[in-house]
């Protein structure tokens, strides 16, 4: 006896609404938050982070690129009035970098949590407070049933939560419906973003963002094409060159 699994052909309006299919791009229960990055909103569901859920950010090594990532959603927030809680942040931010990119110490608040036990309790206080807008969670020994948990607590916290993981937790099983991989490019060190769970198609390859603002990549630029320069063999001369320069400056040196 065979049994028919195969849904029927109109639905109820509610049950269609709440129903994702996994060939196409899904939609989030609740609010977003644009990424400030064109390319990658294009393939976020409902084109943003999500609030109310957990987003799973792994990387290689960490202090590669997460603030770089995160700056335009951040900044956003914080000319909002909101406030911003690190977790077990293991670097120190550089407060006068983050103070140039509008994020101003007096709305984040660091939270030193050295063991996991201490992580995911700090975390989860966070989630419960009214006042946090944003969640920063570094969390390189979570387990499964963690981020289950969290994942859940997420879900009666109005804002945004992003956990910091390594890049082996993605042999890993998890209860984030967002999760990408953030790596570092060669010089001038873009950005690469393997989106490889979201409620939506797999992508064939990463996102590939510029890591420095326009106005950086401008001098970043002019500096590799300086360096190219000085690399470059000098001419043959007919004449042995003057060294007036350089005879000077030997010259006003004290012995």
């Amino acid at each position: 006896m065979s049994i028919d699994l195969s849904l029927p052909s109109a639905l109820p309006s509610h049950i269609e609404a709440a129903l994702w299919r996994g060939h196409a791009m899904g939609r989030a229960h609740a609010a977003v938050m644009a990424s400030g990055h064109e390319a990658l909103d294009q393939v976020l569901p409902d084109g943003g982070w999500p609030c109310q859920s957990l987003t799973e950010i792994l990387s290689r090594q960490t202090g590669q690129g997460e603030w770089r990532l995160l700056q335009p959603t951040l900044q956003r927030l914080c000319a909002q009035g909101g406030q911003l809680i690190l977790v077990g942040a293991p670097l120190s931010p550089f407060l006068p970098a983050l103070w140039q990119a509008g994020l101003p110490t007096e709305q984040l608040i660091q939270v030193e949590a050295r063991t996991p036990a201490e992580r995911l309790w700090a975390t989860e206080q966070a989630l419960k407070s009214d006042c946090v807008s944003t969640v920063l969670s570094w969390l390189p020994q979570a387990r499964p049933e963690h981020m289950r948990r969290l994942h859940a607590c997420a879900a009666q916290h109005a804002g945004l939560l992003f956990a910091f993981r390594p890049e082996q937790a993605r042999q890993e099983s998890s209860a984030a419906p967002l999760r990408l991989a953030l790596s570092v490019q060669p010089f001038p060190h873009a950005l690469s973003i393997d989106v490889f769970k979201r409620k939506g198609p797999l992508l064939s390859e990463p996102i590939v963002l510029p890591a420095w603002p326009q106005r950086m990549q401008a001098l970043l630029g002019a500096r590799l094409r300086r360096s190219a320069s000085a690399l470059a063999p000098a001419p043959a001369m007919a004449t042995p060159p003057h060294h007036v320069a350089l005879d000077r400056l030997f010259a006003s040196s004290p012995a």
